[in-house]
């Protein structure tokens, strides 16, 4: 009995190795580094493409969903707000500049769309 928990157990070890090393093997990817200003810029990224700025990467075209680009606009704000105090001054005034900008395209394209109707 002792014998057949053992192989169970190399057989697991092995491959949970073999996973591993495929893992690294894998085109070398790294993942960049957890921060905020990496996670703020993804946001906007995110809005740009919802802006229809930026083609779509699942797509390859650029599509505008508004309502999708105000959102995470408003989240970019509410962590702005919620993390007053707390950043350093290249995360704020990072944070502070991709709002304005995106703020500003956001109005843009709302502008657009009305004049359209």
């Amino acid at each position: 009995m002792e014998e057949d928990k053992k192989n169970i157990d190399e057989s697991w070890k092995q491959a949970v190795e073999k996973e591993k090393s495929k893992t690294q093997e894998t085109k070398g990817f790294v993942p960049p580094e957890a921060n905020f200003n990496f996670f703020i810029t993804t946001l906007s990224l995110q809005a740009t493409i919802a802006l229809g700025e930026v083609a779509n990467p699942a797509t390859n075209k650029k599509e505008q969903d508004l309502s999708q680009a105000k959102f995470l606009i408003d989240i970019l704000n509410m962590l702005k707000e919620k993390t007053k105090g707390n950043l350093s001054s290249e995360e704020s005034t990072l944070l502070e500049n991709l709002l304005y900008e995106l703020r500003m395209q956001f109005i843009n394209k709302s502008k657009s769309l009305a004049s359209d109707k």
